[in-house]
């Protein structure tokens, strides 16, 4: 067993209960609501940089010359697919660049990008991918299972499309082999510390989701 499979089982139950959350089924069937869908791209778009920036430092951690590319491809591709959420979702559901830029991350995007960050900057090139990793493959995997389902004319199909595509599918695949390449020169310490990484990603995977649909917001601490 390799060791991403390794990570896919031992956190298998946790997808489940992404797949299960009511934002995710209801984008499925095309009821999710509007408000609800425009709280998570203005969120979305706000993680993508977080995330590209972290990327970009894997890249810079990277062990080989191909991961260095792969990585700062990685980085590009999700500035390219943050400004497309301005130019497509945001104009498509009327969201104004001013309403993006005044729109603070919530305490769920705000966890996550710092989580993101941290591991960045402090930890070894193995870990960093591992923390990485879960934003990749559950995507890519929800996207599977909600094209799947996906009702006729649903108003969210261009977003179903972006993450069930095969292009998307293919690079997810590439970041898979690259883990597990850089898992199978780790000792154990670093093995265990990669599995804490991708859990804690993949649990704030669940986090995002939940907070979008919930639309919570930093509530009582406006007067600060």
């Amino acid at each position: 067993m390799t060791f991403s499979q390794t990570l896919w089982r031992s956190n298998h139950n946790l997808y489940q209960q992404i797949l299960a959350l009511p934002f995710n089924q209801e984008l499925a069937a095309g009821t999710l609501d509007r408000t609800v869908f425009c709280h998570y791209v203005i969120q979305d778009a706000h993680y993508l940089l977080a995330y590209g920036r972290a990327l970009a430092v894997a890249a810079a951690k990277a062990f080989e010359a191909d991961d260095v590319i792969q990585f700062s491809e990685a980085a590009k591709i999700a500035i390219i697919v943050e400004r497309s959420l301005h130019n497509d979702f945001m104009q498509e559901f009327g969201i104004t660049k001013t309403e993006f830029e005044t729109t603070p991350l919530t305490l769920a995007c705000h966890h996550y990008t710092s989580f993101l960050t941290a591991t960045a900057w402090s930890e070894s090139y193995p870990v960093i991918l591992a923390a990485l990793l879960p934003c990749f493959w559950i995507y890519a995997e929800v996207g599977k299972d909600i094209v799947s389902k996906s009702v006729a004319n649903n108003p969210y199909q261009a977003w179903i499309d972006t993450y069930s595509g095969e292009e998307f599918h293919s690079a997810v695949r590439n970041v898979i082999a690259t883990v597990d390449k850089v898992a199978a020169r780790c000792d154990e310490d670093t093995l265990a510390k990669m599995h804490a990484a991708y859990t804690m990603g993949a649990k704030l995977e669940w986090l995002f989701w939940d907070s979008a649909y919930q639309q919570r917001q930093w509530l009582g601490l406006d007067h600060i």
